[in-house]
């Protein structure tokens, strides 16, 4: 089905306001959620609605909460999220940095214990749009891992994100922002709604070998895991975010010491640069849409309608969702109004706050 994306966002929003958080919150959150699906995030969109409700039903996720300051360093600082609702620490986080990042010109912010995150590309989007560079290592801890080492057969990690942006002046930020799996979890959890396969590559069975059945991560019995992409190169990537987000960021890694109650829970290092504080800010710039303009001239490979640069397919989907709507699989819909029968809310009133383009 394909949902207008303002009516969907009323009715998320709802959802979470019916488990506990303020308006003010469950509104950003919400908007955070529905953007993700707009990008083409599926993965990190209203899907998650669920996860967030009982997040909050089950008191490991704190809907009121905020960061509290740990350790101020100057360009370095580092912050508790409190299980706080991730977009909103998360952001209270990045204004941080960006304050310091203008004061010092450049900055590091540590983020530990936050609630789910979302998307990371919004926040070095929200960077890049006061012009600073930024990079994001993430760790994910809070529940099993489910991801393999590469090499390995037992899972040792959940599926930890890198993220870097380059702001440009004209507002068309270079933006990567990426699982170190072959696809997010949440993109698995889709397939399985939808009962399709995922893609080569991305799981293996209850023996190592490679499979595309989602159900051996999301079925009644899951036995799989996932994998990095890229083979050893994607596994490096995957444990630097671990070391950088987990270890130093939060203090909270994927290792058994640590509880794993069922939350998922993010841990985020975020170094952020003001390009004005290295050198000239307009030959910057120019620089980098100079580099921008020699990529996009590359001939088209066969099957490629023209080459695109990081961030380019998110605007994409998103001026085409904007106006076309949101594809919602009936299962996932079924599942987000099952969340706002369990938030306390009647399924059929909130299902009617969503305007449906197209069943």
């Amino acid at each position: 089905m394909l949902i207008e994306h303002e009516s969907l966002t009323r009715a998320a929003s709802a959802i979470l306001q019916g488990a506990g958080a303020p308006t003010e919150h469950a509104d950003a959150v919400a908007a955070h959620l529905v953007e993700a699906n707009l990008k083409g995030h599926d993965s990190h969109g209203v899907g998650m609605v669920p996860s967030y409700v009982k997040g909050m039903l089950d008191k490991q996720v704190d809907p009121h909460g905020h960061i509290t300051m740990q350790r101020d360093n100057g360009a370095i600082v580092s912050v508790d999220g409190g299980t706080g609702l991730g977009r909103i620490v998360g952001l209270e986080a990045m204004d941080l940095g960006i304050a310091k990042a203008k004061e010092f010109g450049i900055a590091c912010v540590a983020l530990g214990n936050a609630a789910h995150l979302g998307r990371i590309g919004a926040f070095a989007e929200y960077c890049a749009d006061e012009g600073l560079v930024s990079m994001h290592y993430v760790n994910v801890v809070g529940h099993d891992p489910m991801v393999v080492a590469f090499g390995g057969r037992d899972r040792r990690f959940i599926t930890n994100p890198y993220c870097c942006a380059v702001p440009r002046k004209n507002g068309r930020h270079i933006v990567l922002d990426m699982a170190t799996t072959t696809v997010a979890a949440g993109k698995v959890r889709v397939a399985h709604m939808k009962g399709v396969p995922v893609p080569t590559q991305s799981l293996v069975d209850e023996n190592g070998l490679e499979t595309t059945d989602p159900g051996v991560i999301f079925g009644k019995t899951p036995t799989g895991a996932m994998q990095p992409f890229g083979a050893h190169k994607g596994y490096g990537l995957m444990v630097i975010c671990e070391m950088l987000g987990g270890a130093l960021g939060g203090l909270f890694t994927m290792q058994p010491e640590h509880p794993r109650l069922g939350a998922t829970l993010n841990n985020m290092l975020s170094i952020l640069i003001d390009p004005q504080a290295v050198g000239d800010l307009d030959a910057f710039d120019k620089e980098v849409t100079a580099m921008a303009d020699y990529i996009y001239a590359s001939t088209p490979a066969a099957g490629n309608d023209l080459v695109r640069l990081p961030g380019d397919p998110e605007k994409e989907t998103q001026a085409k969702r904007a106006m076309a709507g949101i594809e919602i699989d009936p299962n996932s819909w079924h599942s987000v109004l099952n969340a706002a029968e369990q938030a306390g809310l009647n399924r059929e009133t909130v299902a009617a706050m969503a305007d449906i383009l197209e069943a």
